[in-house]
């Protein structure tokens, strides 16, 4: 099997595994019991929320654990609405966010929320001018991913908080992280964001556990889950014991040899671009800089059907969300593409395991499907 999806979730290293094994069968504690035991695995969860935070470049008590990327997007907005509250009740964010942050803005939105979508160019860039524009004196929470999940596209975040600093805004920043947490050298934390959501399932980690980063500006959170106290007294709930120490050992292996890694995924990226462009009819989606993820179109071929005709021989890549029974995502509207520059849309992402043989493998695939299929009228 080739497996080039890696933007979607990722294989578990051994290392991970085994960890995971070695919590659930030695360390099974509750971390709120007094006993031993329980000892044990609260200091066991305090451990790996320090080496996140390490890698996150933030103090251990400002990252929070929830069950995933998803629920941190939530959490993260409800938490800046509510410490803003008496702020006002505008929203801005970005036509290409995932749908864990745009759902819930639009559900707001029909709650009396005042939303402002910022709209990408052709190419899947948004700037920080727009978000200058955009911004009001009622503005409560700013919403901008650091990378696209679709396109790769790395977003400036970084400018965005420098420009909140500047103008004195009470607007509170926050990113979705998920696709950006250990893909740029710089600790996310460095940002300047005020709420950052990861996932533990991008990087090698088990699928099920994420956190959430609080910045400085983030006063008194309303607790997401009321009840035992646990997670600061923020989110109560029995701590999720072996999801947090794969999270941990899935950070420790990636983050030894960052720079390593970086430039190992950037060279595969590189590779894929030069052997998938040089096919007839195929090009580059957006100006991703990502270096897990790059995004192509098969001008006028269906990419649900090169999804499973290249599935069917063994070769895991994705449509991305760019194909929803038929129509192309969100994301991929939002770039104002042609129809069939858009129904042809091929993500391809990488990961450590990548070889350079099995992209050349998957591009010599993709070209006989170009040679042997009809494109669509």
């Amino acid at each position: 099997m080739i497996y080039l999806d890696h933007a979607a979730t990722t294989p578990v290293p051994r290392a991970v595994a085994d960890e995971m094994y070695r919590v659930l069968t030695e360390e099974y504690g509750n971390p709120s019991s007094q006993y031993p035991l329980g000892r044990q695995a609260a200091a066991g969860v305090a451990g790996s929320r320090q080496v996140i935070a390490q890698a996150m470049g933030c103090a251990p008590e400002q990252l929070r654990f929830t069950s995933c990327g998803t629920e941190s997007d939530n959490w993260a907005i409800s938490a800046a609405l509510y410490q803003n509250r008496h702020v006002g009740r505008h929203i801005i964010t970005t036509a290409v966010e995932h749908s864990a942050v745009l759902e819930p803005c639009q559900r707001l939105a029909q709650e009396g929320y005042e939303l402002t979508v910022l709209s990408p160019d052709r190419r899947g860039n948004i700037t920080a001018e727009q978000v200058a524009q955009a911004l009001r004196p009622d503005t409560a929470l700013i919403s901008m991913m650091l990378v696209n999940n679709e396109l790769g596209t790395v977003y400036p975040v970084a400018e965005v908080a420098g420009l909140l600093q500047g103008a004195q805004s009470r607007a509170l920043l926050h990113t979705d992280a998920v696709q950006g947490f250990l893909k740029t050298e710089f600790p996310l934390a460095e940002s300047g964001a005020d709420l950052i959501s990861i996932s533990a399932h991008k990087i090698g980690g088990p699928k099920g556990i994420g956190a959430l980063y609080l910045g400085r500006r983030v006063r008194n959170p309303r607790p997401l889950l009321p009840g035992g106290g646990q997670e600061g007294g923020l989110r109560s709930g029995t701590e999720a014991t072996a999801q947090i120490a794969g999270f941990a050992k899935a950070v420790e292996l990636w983050y030894t040899d960052l720079p390593s890694r970086l430039s190992h995924l950037d060279r595969l990226r590189r590779h894929a671009r030069e052997r998938l462009t040089a096919i007839p009819g195929v090009q580059v989606v957006g100006d991703g800089t990502a270096p897990h993820v790059l995004c192509v179109s098969l001008e006028g071929y269906p990419s649900q059907n090169v999804v499973e005709d290249l599935g069917a021989q063994g070769i895991c890549l994705s449509a991305g969300s760019a194909c929803h029974k038929g129509r192309p995502s969100h994301v991929i509207s939002a770039l104002k593409l042609p129809k069939k520059v858009a129904a042809g849309v091929l993500r391809f992402s990488f990961g450590p395991e990548t070889t350079f043989e099995e992209i050349d493998d998957a591009a010599a695939a993709l070209r006989r499907h170009r040679e042997t299929r009809f494109p669509m009228l």
